[in-house]
């Protein structure tokens, strides 16, 4: 199940944000290849980020997935979701960083 996790300083308070829910889930779904019902998103508001020494609208977003992430699917989550919060939240891709943390990629040594 993929989890996407955006945290952002704008004040979201009576903004609709069901595009950016909308998009983002659709979009995780595509790129990862999960059905739309596995992928959470979480999109949190009003949080102080300063980012290059300013208060600017900025995003910070992390992803976690079991399996599917790879190089190319990185970037394209980076790209895809950067676009999707610049054109629903005017934030611009520049002001944006995403953390991909894939629970696959590590083995685990299980003494059960």
């Amino acid at each position: 199940m993929p989890c996407l996790y955006i945290t952002t300083n704008l004040n979201l308070d009576g903004v609709n944000t069901d595009l950016v829910f909308s998009q983002a889930t659709t979009a995780v779904s595509k790129i990862i290849g999960k059905p739309e019902k596995f992928v959470m998103v979480i999109l949190k508001s009003s949080v102080p980020i300063s980012f290059e020494g300013n208060k600017e609208a900025a995003a910070y977003g992390e992803i976690v997935s079991m399996g599917g992430i790879n190089k190319e699917v990185k970037r394209n989550l980076i790209a895809t979701i950067g676009k999707i919060l610049h054109s629903n939240l005017s934030i611009p891709t520049t002001r944006f960083f995403l953390k991909v943390f894939d629970t696959t990629a590590f083995p685990t040594n299980s003494k059960i």
